[in-house]
């Protein structure tokens, strides 16, 4: 008999009946045998009776493996198929990418660079997230009394562009440290990502080629990756990138640890919610690319040197493309950024990008 719940199901019926046939077959098989060695029956009917069991088990096996097919793919989804954007996972959106581009206030001409260039806008931001599972916000904090002009012009401009990510931060440059440790905190509270990237207002980026890049490592645990490098501790004040704990670091004149320079990083989902569940604990160094390749110091993490994070402005990037090996990610290392991008984002965007169209035809 079917249940309540098999009731209105297609095929249970039937499926039950042919079950219900193989067990009859079976039995009718075993009796059969029992009786031919008992009252010593014709062997050749025997032989006869069982090979057309068998026929019949086939036919019905046949059949339930048809039948079952439809549902057992049913179940099956393809990667192909699945919209990061559209899935949530314990409240958060699911995506494959979060891009969060560091920014300050006096930096909206810098921003505006960035919307004008690689950073799609309005609805193909939105087409972005649902069709390609990259998520692009601009990260900032507020000012120390958090209602400031400054503060108002950042909600105008949300309001024109909905593009910002806004911390419970106090913005300030010696304070990027602590912002790092609440972009994180707040992108892995918002969005379930296999990969967060943090970048600066005055790098380019390819989106197609980061993308591309990072889906060879979704199968990997614990990664960082970014070009590496193992700069030297300055101890002298009133120079960039003084560290007012030198002395942590040893002999005057060592260097850093290996780290991933500042301009971009990637990180994935298991060390973004690291460094979000113990924010509290996890030490600020003055430099915040510093600081990042501390916390992992005595993790097992797996360092990955990508060049392609920091090739050089024309015509360094520009070459690469040239010879179908398109950057990731392109700025001067001598201003820590592309020098003067609110003026040359656009020609390095010309020159070393992917094509308009490279971000939705790339496979990831």
């Amino acid at each position: 008999m079917l249940s309540d719940r098999d009731e209105g199901r297609p095929n249970v019926g039937r499926r039950v009946m042919y079950e219900e046939e193989i067990q009859l077959v079976a039995e009718d098989c075993d009796q059969r045998t029992r009786e031919g060695s008992v009252q010593g029956k014709d062997l050749s009917s025997d032989v006869s009776s069982t090979n057309e069991a068998i026929r019949r088990l086939d036919r019905t096996s046949t059949f339930l493996a048809t039948e079952l097919a439809p549902t057992k793919a049913s179940h099956v989804v393809s990667p192909a198929a699945v919209n990061p954007a559209s899935e949530y996972v314990d409240g958060r959106q699911r995506a494959f990418i979060v891009v969060g581009i560091n920014t300050a206030f006096s930096s909206r001409k810098r921003r505006d660079s960035v919307r004008e260039t690689w950073m799609p806008q309005g609805k193909k931001l939105r087409q972005l997230e649902q069709e390609k599972g990259i998520i692009i916000r601009f990260v900032i904090g507020h000012t120390a009394n958090t209602d400031s002009n400054l503060d108002r012009a950042i909600d105008e401009e949300d309001a024109q562009y909905s593009d910002f990510l806004r911390l419970d931060h106090v913005e300030g440059y010696l304070e990027l440290s602590a912002k790092t440790k609440a972009y994180f905190s707040k992108a892995v509270a918002k969005w379930d990502a296999d990969f967060y990237v943090k970048v600066d207002d005055d790098v380019h980026v390819n989106l197609g080629v980061l993308g591309t890049t990072l889906s060879r490592y979704q199968h990997k645990t614990r990664v960082y990756v970014g070009c590496m490098k193992s700069g030297p501790v300055l101890s002298q004040k009133d120079v960039k990138y003084h560290e007012p704990e030198f002395w942590k670091f040893g002999e005057e004149g060592n260097k850093y640890f290996r780290h991933a320079t500042g301009q971009l990083y990637v990180i994935s989902k298991d060390l973004a919610e690291f460094i979000s569940d113990n924010k509290l604990i996890l030490h600020k160094y003055a430099n915040e690319d510093v600081s990042l390749g501390a916390w992992f110091i005595g993790l097992d993490v797996e360092q990955i040197d990508d060049r392609s994070f920091c090739c050089g402005t024309p015509p360094d990037c520009e070459w690469k493309a040239q010879a179908g090996d398109t950057c990731a990610a392109s700025f001067d290392w001598t201003c820590s950024g592309i020098c003067k991008s609110v003026d040359r984002m656009k020609d390095v965007h010309q020159r070393c990008g992917e094509g308009e169209d490279a971000v939705w035809n790339a496979i990831f």
